[in-house]
């Protein structure tokens, strides 16, 4: 089980907020690159970046902060979300040498833009399905829909998309802890890897989602508790690896 670290971004600076309200942003570090950096030393292979103001303008906001994200940790993978709706954005993310893309709003809106990507670019493009009482929300969480969190997944589970990453928005950023039994059902139920987001603030929420690896839980994103360091990044990784 893979182990991401967020950098979110909010006006070129790495911020948290708590259950996705611009208004409660709280900035961690005012340079991303140095951020990812210290990611990067602590073990940590992935990063999982999101541009904010992005996801709420509909295209790249922070564009110069992930390009410097980008070349400050070559040796890290990075998956990025934010405002990627369209072709010419997924395109141009992969070829600046961004990992994967993960595409939330148009996985709702436009579906077969995100086929047609997972199908021409195998293993680089990732669902975001970001939740609030079992519906999906979408353009920076600022929209409700009526569509169903699994019945949004079932959609894609024969698309050849390399994970979902799902995240409850009800715990995002509050420490509150995982539901990972709620996390290992929904894996086993769309049959494609899942990476849990929201929540993740402690060993003993890692230790959860790990027991449910089998049914198809691939990872976590980790936030604010790397951030106000309630959480040891080195025994978190060690952990996640099945080693105690």
């Amino acid at each position: 089980m893979i182990l991401l670290p967020a950098i979110d971004l909010k006006g070129g600076a790495c911020v948290r907020l708590i259950r996705g309200e611009m208004a409660s942003a709280t900035q961690f570090h005012h340079d991303p690159p140095a951020q990812a950096r210290d990611f990067a030393a602590a073990g940590f292979t992935w990063l999982h970046v999101v541009d904010l103001d992005g996801a709420f303008a509909g295209a790249s906001v922070n564009g110069d902060a992930v390009c410097a994200i980008r070349h400050a940790v070559p040796q890290m993978f990075i998956e990025l979300g934010g405002g990627i709706r369209d072709r010419g954005a997924i395109d141009a993310w992969l070829d600046l040498g961004i990992d994967r893309v993960v595409l939330g709003t148009v996985a709702l809106r436009e579906p077969t833009l995100v086929r047609m990507a997972a199908r021409d670019n195998p293993g680089r493009v990732v669902v975001g399905i970001d939740g609030r009482n079992g519906k999906v929300a979408v353009e920076g969480w600022a929209a409700q829909s009526e569509i169903g969190v699994v019945e949004l997944a079932h959609r894609f589970a024969d698309a050849g998309v390399a994970a979902i990453v799902v995240t409850d928005i009800s715990r995002d950023g509050t420490l509150d802890g995982i539901d990972a039994g709620a996390i290992g059902d929904f894996a086993k139920a769309v049959g494609v890897p899942v990476i849990a987001s929201g929540g993740v603030s402690t060993l003993t929420d890692i230790a959860a989602l790990k027991a449910h690896e089998h049914d198809g839980i691939a990872g976590a994103i980790i936030g604010r508790a790397l951030y106000d360091g309630g959480l040891d990044a080195r025994a978190a990784l060690k952990l996640a690896a099945g080693h105690r």
